[in-house]
């Protein structure tokens, strides 16, 4: 990890002061990282910080998603208090966070139905409370399917989803809402790696988390997760959006192999003879 002196910060705040100013006090300890950027819990005597350093493939606008994260944070909803960000010495992005807890690992039907008023919330946050237009909307088959042209099963069967469901871009999307990045400390949670925040159709954020429960967690649990969302939207169209949701799942791990357990492929292909929009023949 690059020390935190090396970093030119284009935001800092007091307490990337005070690390600087205790540089050799500091203790540092590798976290779980993903396939984005690598992670290190940052400690100075009991305040313990997390560093973010995108120093992979991916190359995110890092600046709007301290700018995404401050507004959040000042309108007390559950993210990371954002402290600065900036550049190390090879132009990688860095973002410093608070240190928030460990991922969920235990859920039942309570956390879940807290865990589904937490993304709501965020769906229902005003966006005139962000500056300027730093906000993005995206092409939806060109962000979340990458290489899809590769695969044209998929391809075509997206945009006949797509066409059919008549998205509404206009809320405040997470984009990865899933247990790994929901923090837990003392019955607290914080949603984290904002990475993918953006304005979207917030069915779509619901329709990927519920997929990922049910493929990693259980499919019962993730029935009693998408209870929680049934006053908002009809079964109907959730099934729609969990069929999308599904198609990312199998096209990311064509290109990428993704994490899976004993049971991992036995799901999703529950999932896709269930959802009256798929079909076995895609795994």
């Amino acid at each position: 990890m690059n020390s935190i002196s090396e970093i030119d910060w284009k935001v800092k705040s007091k307490a990337v002061d005070s690390l600087l100013e205790n540089r050799n006090k500091l203790i540092l300890v590798p976290l779980d990282s993903g396939l984005e950027a690598e992670v290190t819990k940052v400690c100075l005597e009991e305040s313990c910080f997390v560093l973010k350093v995108w120093n992979r493939s991916s190359k995110p606008n890092v600046e709007q998603q301290f700018k995404l994260l401050k507004t959040l944070y000042d309108k007390g909803l559950p993210v990371s208090q954002p402290y600065g960000w900036g550049l190390d010495k090879d132009a990688n992005s860095v973002l410093l966070m608070s240190f928030n807890g460990v991922a969920v690992k235990k859920i039942n039907q309570s956390k879940l139905t807290s865990l589904a008023k937490i993304l709501s919330s965020f769906h229902e946050f005003p966006l005139n409370c962000f500056e300027d237009t730093f906000l993005k909307k995206n092409d939806f088959i060109n962000y979340f399917y990458p290489e899809i042209e590769e695969h044209e099963d998929i391809h075509l069967l997206i945009k006949r989803l797509v066409d059919i469901s008549h998205m509404k871009q206009d809320k405040l999307i997470h984009g990865d809402y899933n247990l790994g990045n929901i923090l837990e400390i003392e019955r607290r949670y914080t949603i984290i790696d904002w990475t993918n925040g953006q304005l979207g159709d917030p069915r779509y954020d619901i329709a990927w988390s519920i997929v990922l429960i049910r493929i990693y967690v259980s499919e019962r649990y993730g029935d009693v997760y998408r209870s929680a969302f049934l006053s908002e939207y009809t079964k109907e169209e959730i099934e729609l959006f969990e069929a999308k949701a599904c198609l990312r799942w199998i096209l990311l791990n064509r290109i990428t192999d993704l994490p899976k357990g004993k049971e991992t492929i036995a799901r999703v292909k529950s999932i896709l003879k269930n959802n009256v929009h798929l079909n076995e023949k895609l795994i």
